[in-house]
């Protein structure tokens, strides 16, 4: 056999090991996961307030838009888990290849997305619908809450198993609410509003909904942001492809840490490699799409309907943690209390497991560019660098609650224009990586360069429009 010369650039981090792909599992069933997890993290306030509020105003004549938001990620997460089934290496780290600082780049957009606790206390929040405490206890529960995450990614021997555990445990209690709302609460009327929006009812609504509010919903229909770019990471510790020689993060507490290489590895295109990537590119698109799309497209229909069937005309909504007291208050009225209840109780802890995930994946992306670019001849190890992460995040997001201090309008304006920024260059990125680094026969090609081309397109589109909308919000005009 003629040797293999690796195609993945050198110029910055050290040369890929050439090793064969390993072999994809027999019990395929095992491995499913990694979607589920993106699913279930993205399944926050986007599900539970923004698109339910939105089919409190116009109807289910817009849910075509989630279907459209859903896909294009679907085609982003498969290629940013090309690269890693490809490499072993996470997509930041491949854009780190190519420039030495792209990976910080976009740890830092993430970090000022998810640095302030917004996430915890829509949580906390819940919480005090269903106990009666006044908004003052906000606060201390979110602090309990953070500190409770911080403790349950940083003690579990191996992080990214306690993790889908959390993530199962709230798929499923989604799911119970879900077939609760269609037996007791969704209206026939609103199955037919689905299909109208699906099909000869969909349209693109005009005011009162904001144009930017509509763009932004399509476009983070799942996930978005920093949290797509965490696929490499949990494919990787689940052992999907070349990511199956890189050793988990564990905890440096309770865990077991194992040398790790400073780079990642790369296959020749042998018949017998191929033939193994094939299978293990077959399993990954379909594990992607039974879980992370069709799980988030359910939710977002159903949680939707539930909307529908009970708010739909009620005037004085809004767009905020509030409307999921208004829609309780209505369940509890129009069906049971019990039946509101559960949405909040089922509501807030969807919300604690969501915000668990956000603060894996804020840390996950900056321990993995710390370590690999940063401190590769530093004796410490990246399962340290996610430790010290994981906590100060807890830790500046405490002090921060117990300052007291509202939410800036300019870190809404960040959140809102970093996720719009990231999206787009990072889709700009992909197509370079994957067309460059990786041998012909499974680079990035055909409708999926298509698919990576129309991605560039939209969120640059949305990006010039956040910016726009948010300039004019701070400036006036």
């Amino acid at each position: 056999m003629t040797e293999f010369t690796p195609t993945v650039p050198a110029r910055v981090l050290p040369p890929v090991t050439v090793r064969d792909l390993p072999e994809p599992p027999r019990a395929t069933w095992r491995f499913i996961g990694p979607g589920l997890v993106g699913a279930g993290v993205g399944l926050a306030s986007g599900e539970f307030i923004l698109w339910p509020y939105i089919a409190s105003q116009v109807g289910l004549v817009f849910i075509w838009g989630a279907a459209i938001g859903i896909i294009t990620q679907w085609f982003l997460n498969m290629e940013i888990e090309r690269y890693t089934l490809a490499t072993g290496e996470t997509a930041l780290t491949g854009f780190s290849r190519m420039w030495r600082h792209w990976g910080l780049v976009f740890v830092l957009m993430t970090l000022a997305s998810n640095l302030w606790p917004g996430w915890v206390t829509t949580s906390a929040t819940m919480v005090t619908y269903l106990t009666g405490a006044g908004e003052g206890s906000v606060r201390w529960i979110a602090i309990g809450m953070l500190l409770l995450i911080a403790f349950g990614l940083t003690l579990a021997p191996v992080i990214y198993i306690a993790l889908e555990r959390v993530i199962f445990v709230k798929v499923a209690l989604v799911a119970i609410l879900i077939v609760v709302a269609i037996v007791v609460a969704i209206t026939a009327d609103s199955w037919l509003q689905l299909g109208k929006g699906l099909t000869v009812g969909a349209q693109f609504p005009v005011p009162p909904l904001d144009f930017a509010v509509l763009m932004g919903a399509i476009a983070y229909a799942g996930a978005g942001g920093g949290q797509n770019l965490c696929q490499s990471n949990w494919i990787r510790d689940k052992g999907f492809g070349m990511g199956l020689y890189v050793p988990r993060l564990v905890s440096p507490v309770t865990g077991q840490e194992e040398a790790a290489a400073s780079t990642g590895f790369q296959f020749a295109p042998t018949k017998e490699n191929l033939a193994r990537w094939q299978r293990w590119w077959r399993f990954a698109n379909l594990e992607q799409a039974w879980t992370f799309g069709l799980v988030t497209f359910v939710t977002i229909a159903l949680m939707s309907m539930l909307a529908y069937s009970t708010v739909f005309g009620r005037s004085g909504l809004e767009n905020s943690i509030e409307f999921l007291r208004v829609e309780g208050q209505v369940l509890q009225e129009t069906v049971g209390t019990w039946f509101g209840v559960l949405f909040w109780v089922i509501g807030a802890l969807a919300l604690f497991a969501a915000a668990m995930g956000i603060v894996d994946y804020t840390s996950r992306l900056a321990s993995d560019t710390l370590k690999t670019v940063y401190l590769k001849k530093s004796s410490i190890s990246e399962n340290k660098v996610y430790f010290i992460t994981v906590w100060a995040i807890a830790l500046i997001g405490t002090v921060i609650l117990l300052l007291g201090f509202d939410q800036p309008l300019i870190l809404l304006v960040f959140s809102a224009c970093f996720a719009a920024v990231m999206m787009f260059v990072y889709s700009i990125l992909l197509i370079v990586l994957n067309r460059r680094a990786l041998p012909d026969a499974i680079k990035v090609r055909s409708y999926r360069l298509g698919a990576l081309i129309w991605s560039v397109a939209f969120f640059g589109t949305l990006t010039v429009l956040v910016v726009i909308q948010q300039a004019q919000k701070i400036f006036g005009g």
